[in-house]
């Protein structure tokens, strides 16, 4: 039975879909007109993992999620290079869909854009207005009025009287009251606009995704997903403004995955801890990065260091070691392991909990490897890959993750060589002829050298050495 923490109720709650066998999820996508950054990539992988767990269910999934190509920053990204915006957006959405694929993370089913859903948003606008929760503003913008709609902070637990204090100190004379937010935005000079009832402009973000999310899955859903800093105001606009147009219930379950903090901090522009994927890519392989992501339960916060991601590749080359020199075939899941695994993602998506489970089938591996047990290699190995696809991980040969050397600079003491498989190679070549003239110092120094440089060399009770990455 899986059960999901609800950041409406508070609670883990039994998932019941609205409709028998069928699942619709939204998760807000990104703003594009930057790269994305670590705490972008999280929101990737968690969903993109709920996603793959939802199908293996034995779910129908509908997995929509947006790209907001249409904002402030947008356009003055743009006029800061001297570019059309949608030549940015264009830019940075092929970057976008290239973090995804590097992280693993499988495309959505829909993935509506702001731009392409205009007339749909102008269509929700104008229910607001005829259900007077909406008016124009005396300088021309549309904005809802968030007096009328009496559920207003049931998701984040605000009540409009606390809120109203703490916005007084800047009142915008264009709206009735200071917590009314905009749904349009009439055109300034120079601005992309697109014509409307009201005027030529362009909408405001939060109408945005209520406009995708119910042209995509109906004006009731089951699953709405998004990072913890969207709770409030964007999705709790969501809900103002879906409910208030449709008279319909929203969303069923709401899920927020937790902040990304850099060194316990957390991650910002101005405190220059602000990683994008690109940067991060260069120095660690991108399963690590999604193992490191799903190392941690998707709520709690996510603590980014050197030290957790090198401890995520020793963690996954463990894994991959055990599915040495075992050729996979396709078999079903070991019952056991199969039922401790949906135990654990049957709680609210325990991704921790379900990776310890991958651990233990793999140490049961080495232990049938080391006895010679081929059936049960075969059965356990099957099993490990299968479960590591469902979180996204195992996707490499075990040879060539255990292998793969990035062509990287590295320093020593005599000179700079570049680590390659050549020079892996030539190094184990060195070292078997000392040790065939009995040079055990020698042989001992080019072990410990390449160890240095995170090579662990293995060798074979029939006199052959192989090798394999530290991390």
């Amino acid at each position: 039975m899986l059960k999901i923490y609800n950041t409406l109720t508070r609670s883990k709650q039994e998932f019941i879909p609205k409709q028998p066998g069928k699942v619709g999820m939204y998760v807000c996508g990104m703003t594009v007109y930057d790269y994305c950054h670590i705490g972008h990539a999280r929101v990737m992988v968690v969903f993109d993992t709920v996603a793959r767990y939802l199908r293996h269910a034995g779910y129908e999934l509908t997995y929509v999620r947006n790209v907001t190509d249409i904002d402030d920053k947008i356009i003055q990204r743009a006029n800061e290079n001297g570019e059309e915006y949608s030549a940015l957006t264009e830019r940075f959405i092929d970057a976008m869909h290239e973090d995804e694929r590097a992280l693993s993370v499988l495309p959505p089913d829909i993935e509506p854009k702001a731009t392409q859903s205009i007339a749909d948003i102008l269509n929700m606008i104008n229910k607001l207005i005829e259900r007077e929760y909406a008016y124009v503003g005396s300088n021309g913008d549309v904005f809802y009025a968030v007096n009328r709609f009496k559920g207003y902070g049931k998701l984040s637990g605000k009540n409009t009287e606390d809120l109203n204090v703490g916005e007084r100190v800047d009142i915008d004379n264009a709206k009735r009251d200071p917590l009314d937010f905009v749904l349009w935005k009439m055109a300034k000079p120079g601005e992309p606009y697109w014509e409307s009832p009201w005027g030529q402009g362009r909408p405001g973000w939060h109408i945005e995704c209520s406009a995708m999310s119910t042209c995509c899955l109906g004006n009731h859903f089951d699953i709405h997903g998004g990072g913890m800093d969207l709770q409030f105001p964007h999705h709790e606009n969501e809900i103002a403004q879906s409910e208030g147009a449709t008279g319909e219930p929203f969303v069923n379950y709401w899920m927020h995955n937790g902040f990304v903090r850099v060194n316990e901090e957390k991650m910002s522009k101005s405190l220059g801890n602000f990683f994008t994927v690109r940067e991060v890519l260069k120095q660690y392989r991108p399963e690590v990065i999604r193992f490191f992501i799903l190392s941690s339960h998707y709520r709690s916060p996510l603590n980014y260091s050197d030290e957790q991601l090198d401890d995520a590749g020793l963690a996954l080359t463990r894994l991959y070691t055990a599915l040495r020199g075992v050729e996979i075939t396709d078999m079903a899941i070991d019952a056991e392991y199969k039922q401790r695994f949906e135990q654990a993602m049957d709680d609210d998506f325990n991704t921790p909990i379900a990776l310890s489970v991958l651990f233990d089938l793999a140490k049961e591996l080495n232990k049938a490897k080391d006895k010679n047990e081929l059936k049960i290699v075969a059965k356990l190995a099957s099993s490990l890959k299968k479960l590591g696809d469902l979180l996204g991980i195992l996707q490499t040969e075990p040879d060539i993750w255990l292998k793969e050397v990035f062509r990287l600079s590295i320093h020593t003491q005599i000179n700079v060589v570049e680590l390659t498989e050549e020079y892996i190679n030539q190094q184990i070549q060195l070292r078997l002829v000392a040790k065939q003239n009995k040079d055990w110092s020698k042989a001992d120094e080019i072990r410990d050298g390449l160890r240095q440089l995170g090579i662990i060399l293995e060798d074979r009770p029939d006199g052959t050495t192989d090798w394999r990455r530290e991390n």
